[in-house]
């Protein structure tokens, strides 16, 4: 919805805040559903209503939990029956700087002040520490906004007595405490606070009146802030943007004004805005962000402006560079389809509105409202669209793995037959039980997963390793190199033990290496495996949403046979185990180095 895209009108979404819910629901589907703990250190009521309206937003239905009024601790610390029950899927701490006990006072040497600190941060601590062994979900937590006045003015910042001193260092714990800890996260209202302005984020007036940590105009800003933090947990961030190339990339038109007549680099205050914006993009791509170009433009005038001397990004930066006469929504549908990816997952960053306004109508893209140049970082930063929770060593290759699909594509078009080509391709695979090194990968792409996911199930890192460690499942990963490059992780497959009856929990792979026998590998190996733990029936379910109907018939596929089907289009598949199973990969050589 373009009223919930930054930048936004608090005031409007705080007013319209019914409708607009009304309005995500009637208009959503495929929504994955989760369970919110929200425990707050101030009133909270606001928040979670704020919050929902950006989570529907973003394809997430929550359920919240809400603690009473600064009961954030206890709850955990005492085992709230309710918050037991509710079994919540993340929690959210929303505590702030009211919530810091007692601050250093003028007479207390340093070691006292030391002492202050440590009692605080073991405060959390404990609770972080509880929250781990009982609940073993993501955590989001708050750090510390800096305090509405300074006692010390500017030496409050550098004197140990100072509270802007004191909030750096307990801030500074909490970070080093985040680093070492999977599925905890830390939501920098620090930072936020500074953004909005401290002055209006901190007002007096709502602490003391409902006990509000921040105005009410912020609180759509913190609940943006955490909807991000959340969709990015749970695979619904963005993978994919599409630049427009004249005005947007660099100033002017470059088929009118030639490549010297454009604004890029250090010679004007305008190029030097351009190259910045350049030099943003450049740096998502180091955070798995697939760059392309959807331009109305010669491809040849396209290129050569992508080639000026003082341009930061190059032609090779990109994966597809759509630059042509058709419509930007065509070209855009067609980038989707060539990548494998949805167009759902792409940015669209184009300076003309009414092209905006094109793609967002025919397309379910969004198109952020950038304004001008000077705008443009800042918008698409705050926007959220990329929020890293996890990274992961697959991210920071994934450009260059779409390259390498390229290079893929290009020799298969000079194949008659698609056998010789996958042949040709050289194809190793590795197949085995989750192992420690790639738990990370395994939760991230059961997370990200849309169209070939046939349960539609996600997994946190936690239950990950769980299920590794656990005897009732069988579990392996996949991963697939070829003379071009190494894919990294791109399937996983999880069942729980029935007796001699496996029922599959996950079954996922990634859509850049369809149709090469990574499938039909997985397939094998789980056979292989389930008929070593005494398995002899394998069950299959298909739960359809609006994304996965390419799987819809996948199991059939793999040789299962249809058992039943309800009036909704959930299907289950039975796979009977014989004695004299084929294997029906063709192509790759799987754990040839053992």
């Amino acid at each position: 919805m373009q009223e919930l895209q930054y930048p936004f009108d608090s005031r409007y979404i705080i007013k319209k805040k019914k409708s607009i819910k009304r309005q995500l629901l009637e208009q959503g589907s495929g929504f994955i559903d989760k369970r919110i703990a929200v425990l707050g250190g101030s009133t909270t009521h606001d928040i979670i209503m704020i919050l929902e309206l950006f989570l529907l937003d973003q394809g997430i239905r929550p359920q919240f939990y809400e603690s009473e009024y600064a009961r954030y601790w206890e709850d955990v610390m005492f085992d709230n029956p309710e918050l037991v029950e509710f079994k919540p899927d993340i929690i959210y701490i929303h505590t702030s700087n009211r919530n810091i006990r007692q601050y250093p006072t003028l007479s207390m040497s340093a070691d006292e002040t030391e002492e202050l600190l440590k009692a605080d941060y073991d405060h959390y601590l404990k609770m972080w520490g509880k929250i781990e062994s009982s609940y073993k979900c993501p955590v989001i937590q708050n750090n510390f906004e800096y305090p509405f006045y300074r006692l010390l003015g500017n030496a409050d910042a550098t004197d140990i007595h100072g509270r802007v001193n004191y909030i750096n260092r307990l801030n500074s714990r909490f970070a080093e405490y985040a680093g070492k800890h999977k599925d905890f996260f830390i939501q920098d209202i620090n930072y936020l606070s500074a953004c909005y302005g401290l002055d209006k984020w901190s007002d007096p007036l709502y602490w003391h009146m409902y006990k509000y940590a921040l105005s009410m105009e912020a609180i759509p800003t913190l609940a943006f802030s955490v909807s991000n933090m959340i969709k990015s947990i749970y695979g619904k961030n963005k993978k994919a943007l599409a630049l427009d190339l004249d005005n947007t990339l660099w100033g002017g038109i470059v088929g009118d004004d030639g490549v010297d007549g454009i604004e890029i680099g250090p010679e004007t205050s305008m190029g030097q805005v351009y190259s910045e914006f350049q030099e943003y993009l450049k740096m998502q791509k180091d955070i798995g962000v697939i760059l392309n170009v959807c331009s109305k433009n010669e491809e040849e005038n396209a290129i050569a402006g992508l080639n000026h001397p003082d341009g930061i990004l190059k032609p090779d930066d990109f994966i597809e560079i759509k630059a042509n006469w058709d419509p930007k929504s065509k070209n855009l549908a067609d980038m989707a389809g060539e990548l494998n990816l949805l167009p759902e997952s792409f940015v669209f960053v184009d300076d003309n509105p009414a092209e905006r306004e094109i793609v967002r109508s025919q397309l379910n893209v969004v198109s952020p409202e950038i304004g001008s140049v000077e705008d443009y970082i800042r918008i698409i930063d705050h926007s959220g669209f990329f929020e890293v929770t996890n990274l992961s060593s697959d991210d920071a290759k994934r450009n260059e793995m779409y390259k390498e699909n390229a290079k893929r594509a290009k020799l298969e078009a000079s194949f008659d037959n698609y056998g010789d080509y996958l042949t040709s391709l050289e194809m190793k695979g590795t197949i085995k039980p989750f192992e420690p090194v790639y738990m990370e990968r395994i939760a991230q792409l059961s997370n990200k997963s849309k169209q070939f996911n046939l349960t539609t199930k996600r997994y946190t890192r936690a239950e990950i390793e769980e299920t590794a460690a656990s005897d009732e499942y069988i579990d392996i990963y996949g991963k697939l190199q070829d003379k071009f490059g190494d894919n990294g992780v791109v399937s996983v497959v999880i069942g729980h033990k029935n007796g001699d009856v496996l029922d599959l929990d996950l079954w996922i792979m990634s859509c850049r290496v369809l149709k090469r026998d990574m499938e039909f590998a997985m397939m094998d190996e789980l056979v292989h495996r389930a008929r070593e733990a005494g398995i002899k029936i394998i069950h299959g379910y298909y739960y359809p949403t609006a994304k996965n109907k390419m799987v819809k018939d996948f199991y059939g596929l793999m040789g299962f046979e249809l058992i039943n089907e309800d009036s909704d289009g959930n299907r289950t598949w039975e796979f009977k185990i014989k004695d004299d199973y084929k294997d029906k990969n063709q192509y790759i050589a799987v754990n040839s180095d053992q």
